[in-house]
């Protein structure tokens, strides 16, 4: 069964400890902007959740890129990005419907959750669980695929 990075936003408590973990594996320094995953806060509501790449079964972001800097690794299912093909376009960062990929402007590239080749930073450091790594269940797969599809048939009636 394929594992994923699960994401229980009840449990989220804003620490931030995901991004601080996730910044420090990648880039050796404690930097939110570097991080792959990003806490999102809704003040008025007083809600919070990791917000991280779901490694879509169609990647737009992939389909987006004009270098071919995205691709998914076959094995686990993982979509990556090639720091020497991007060419920091930021094609893919428009594609993305759920903003999980991002523009890192210190190397002008982009930057996405590879879930770390199997051993997610985010995941070890979260101190409330609400960020797991976890087998896949098909109920969720499909849970997810159907809410890509009608993301992508809204955004294609809305274009002219």
């Amino acid at each position: 069964m394929i594992k994923k990075i699960s994401v229980y936003p009840e449990k989220c408590t804003a620490c931030r400890l995901c991004e601080l973990a996730c910044s420090f594996k990648k880039i050796g320094e404690f930097n939110p902007v570097a991080s792959r995953v990003r806490v999102s806060m809704f003040g008025e509501d007083a809600f919070y959740t990791p917000i991280i790449c779901t490694q879509c079964d169609e990647a737009w972001c992939m389909k987006a890129c004009p270098s071919g800097a995205i691709t998914r690794d076959a094995g686990a299912r993982v979509v990556k990005v090639n720091r020497e093909r991007c060419v920091g376009c930021r094609m893919c960062t428009l594609a993305c419907p759920f903003g999980t990929i991002t523009y890192y402007a210190p190397e002008g590239k982009a930057i996405k959750c590879d879930e770390c080749d199997g051993q997610p930073e985010c995941v070890l450091f979260c101190p409330t669980g609400a960020l797991k790594y976890e087998e896949e269940s098909t109920p969720t797969r499909l849970k997810r695929m159907e809410t890509a599809r009608k993301l992508e048939s809204s955004s294609k009636e809305v274009q002219p």
